[in-house]
C-alpha cells in the first residue's frame, strides 16, 4: 500500500463512501448518526464584536419524513440488499407503515450496508444511538452484520439536567452496539477491554483490600466452583486465606505503581459511567460547542480496545471531529465525513489548536476552483464564509445576524504562555473601505494583534492603502519582524497557498483545500 493520507470529506456520505471508500479498508468504525429525535441542533458561539454574549446557528436537522428519497432508499433494500435485511425492513415497514421511523431506519440501512462492505474482515463498528431507536437499529445491525458478530451493547450512563417530564424517568444514558464483522477474525487489542484503577492506601482500605504477612496489597472473593484440588494448588501458592472459621476464600494481588498506590486491573464491563459528558462541562478545552459532540476519553477508550497504531479509523458523520482528533492522537489514521461547512470548519480549527502543524490532511468535496468558490459565496454565504474558515484553521465565532468571523490563536514568545489573536472577516461581497475600518475597530475592541480580510475579488488600492495604514505588528519575543496589521487576502491567493502571516506560524499548508483527482482509496 502506498504511503498513507488523512482524508476529510465533504458531502453527503452515502455518496461519498460509494465513491471514494475501497473494499474492506477501515480498521474501526465508529458512527454517531442523527438519533431521530424531532430536534433541530445549534452550535453555540462564543461571542465577539457586536454580539458579546455569544450566539448560535444551526447545525443540522434530526428529523426524518417518509418521501420520495425514503422510497427509493427502500426500494433498492428490497431488491438489492442481503435477505435478512430484506425481510426485516418489510417486516418494519408493516409494522411501522411509511412514517418517519420508517424513514429513518431506512435511511441507516443504506449506510450501514456500505459500512459492513468497507470494513475489514478482522474489523469492528460502534453504532452510537440512544433510546429512541436502539431497539430497531439492533434488528438492523443483525440483519447486516449477523447476531453472531454481536460483542456487547455498551450503556453509556453520564449526569445532565433532570428531564421536565412529569411521567417519565429522566434519560440519562445511550447505547454503543459493538459488532464484529467476522467473530472469529476479530482483531481485539486484550489490554484496551481491561481499566487499570489506582488508589490512595486509605482508599484501599476502605475498598476492603487488605495487606498479607509479606505487606502485600490483595482482595479476596469466595472459592465458588474451584474443586478442592484446586483450592489446594492455590493454598501452596499463598493465595488462599482461611476466615476464622476456617472457610477458605481466593486472594488476587494487587500492584503498586512507582508512587505507592494501589492499582488494581478490572476488565471494563458493559456499563460505562465514569465518563462525563460535555454538557456540564462548558468550560473544557475540547469543548466546542457542537451539539452532539462527544467526551474524547470515549473514543479513546474503544480505539484503544479495537485499533493498533497505524491502523485506519473511520467516522462517516464526523461532526466537530472527536474521533478524527483522539486517533490523530493515538497514532491511528483516519478518514472522517460530514455534510456540513460548519463541521468541517470546527474540525480543522480543533486539528489545528491541538496539534499545532504536525498533521496533514486532504479535503476531497469542498470548492476546488475560483469559480466554484463563488457560486458557494452567492447561493450560501453564510456556508461560504464557514468554508473559508475552515480553510484557514480559524475558529469560527458569530458576529451578529447571519455574519460570521474567526479567530486563531497565536504564541507570541517562546514559552507559549502569552496569547494574542488574528481577527479574520471573510467577505462575500465587494469589498470596501468601511470593511477595513470595521476590522481596525473589532482589532482594538478585543484588544487582537492582527487582522485578516478575505475578498473575492482583489481590492483596489484605495483599499489597500487604508490597510496598510492600519499600523503593523512586532513579536515581542523577536522584535525582528514586522507584520501589516490588517492582511489583505483573496480566494485566488489562497487557492495558490498564500496564507496569513502569524508569528511562530509556518503557514496552515494542511488547512488547504486538496486539489488533486479525487481518487478512490487504495
Amino acid at each position: 500500500m502506498s504511503k498513507w493520507t488523512n482524508m476529510l470529506y465533504f458531502g453527503e456520505n452515502l455518496d461519498a463512501m460509494r465513491k471514494h471508500i475501497a473494499d474492506e479498508s477501515m480498521d474501526l468504525i465508529y458512527l454517531d448518526p442523527p438519533f431521530n429525535s424531532n430536534a433541530s441542533y445549534s452550535v453555540l458561539f462564543p461571542g465577539s464584536g457586536s454580539d458579546p454574549g455569544g450566539s448560535s446557528i444551526k447545525a443540522f436537522d434530526d428529523v426524518w419524513r417518509w418521501n420520495a428519497q425514503s422510497e427509493k432508499a427502500y426500494g433498492e433494500i428490497v431488491d438489492c440488499g442481503p435477505q435478512e435485511l430484506v425481510d426485516l425492513v418489510r417486516a418494519l415497514h408493516r409494522f411501522l407503515s411509511a412514517g418517519d421511523m420508517m424513514a429513518y431506519i431506512t435511511m441507516m440501512a443504506t449506510r450501514l450496508l456500505e459500512l459492513h462492505r468497507i470494513l475489514k474482515s478482522t474489523g469492528i463498528i460502534y453504532l452510537h444511538c440512544d433510546p429512541t431507536a436502539s431497539h430497531y437499529m439492533k434488528l438492523v445491525m443483525d440483519a447486516i452484520f449477523g447476531h453472531k458478530n454481536f460483542l456487547n451493547e455498551i450503556i453509556w450512563h453520564y449526569e445532565g439536567p433532570q428531564s421536565p417530564s412529569s411521567t417519565r424517568f429522566s434519560t440519562k444514558h445511550d447505547v454503543l452496539l459493538r459488532y464484529a464483522k467476522h467473530l472469529e477474525a476479530v482483531d481485539v487489542v486484550k489490554d484496551g477491554l481491561y481499566q487499570d484503577i489506582s488508589l490512595s492506601l486509605n482508599e484501599a482500605r476502605k475498598k476492603g483490600y487488605k495487606t498479607d504477612e509479606e505487606g502485600r496489597w490483595y482482595y479476596d472473593t469466595p472459592t465458588g466452583d474451584y474443586t478442592s484440588d484446586s483450592i489446594k494448588r492455590l493454598e501452596q501458592e499463598g493465595r488462599i486465606r482461611r476466615t476464622s472459621t476456617g472457610t477458605p476464600r481466593v486472594k488476587y494481588f494487587l500492584k503498586q505503581d512507582d508512587h505507592g498506590r494501589v492499582v488494581r486491573r478490572k476488565k471494563l464491563a458493559d456499563v460505562w459511567n465514569d465518563i462525563p459528558s460535555l454538557g456540564l462541562a462548558a468550560s473544557s478545552s475540547e469543548n466546542m460547542g457542537y451539539p452532539t459532540q462527544k467526551p474524547e476519553r470515549l473514543l479513546e477508550r474503544l480505539i484503544r480496545a479495537d485499533s493498533r497504531e497505524g491502523q485506519v479509523v473511520f467516522d462517516p458523520f464526523c461532526g466537530c471531529g472527536t474521533t478524527i482528533a483522539v486517533a490523530e492522537k493515538m497514532g491511528r489514521h483516519w478518514i472522517g465525513m460530514d455534510s456540513t461547512h460548519l463541521a468541517l470548519s470546527l474540525l480543522r480549527h480543533r486539528l489545528l489548536s491541538s496539534f499545532d502543524y504536525d498533521v496533514t490532511y486532504e479535503v476531497v468535496g469542498e470548492p476546488k476552483s475560483l469559480q466554484q468558490a463563488k457560486c458557494l459565496a452567492r447561493s450560501d454565504p453564510q456556508q461560504y464564509q464557514l468554508w473559508i474558515l475552515g480553510v484557514l484553521g480559524a475558529r469560527p465565532v458569530k458576529n451578529g445576524g447571519q455574519h460570521i468571523r474567526g479567530h486563531i490563536d497565536f504564541s507570541d514568545d517562546s514559552s507559549d504562555e502569552t496569547k494574542q489573536r488574528v481577527i479574520i472577516e471573510v467577505a462575500v461581497e465587494v469589498i470596501n473601505r468601511s470593511h477595513v475600518k470595521g476590522l481596525n475597530n473589532a482589532i482594538e475592541q478585543e484588544n487582537a494583534a492582527l487582522g485578516a480580510l478575505i475578498a473575492i475579488h482583489e481590492p483596489a488600492e484605495d483599499i489597500s492603502k487604508e490597510a496598510r495604514a492600519a499600523g503593523s505588528y512586532r513579536q515581542s519575543s523577536t522584535r525582528e519582524k514586522i507584520y501589516p496589521r490588517i492582511q489583505l487576502l483573496t480566494i485566488r491567493d489562497i487557492f495558490n497557498g498564500e496564507m496569513i502571516d502569524i508569528p511562530s506560524h509556518p503557514g496552515v499548508q494542511h488547512g488547504r483545500t486538496n486539489q488533486a483527482e479525487q481518487k478512490r482509496l487504495f
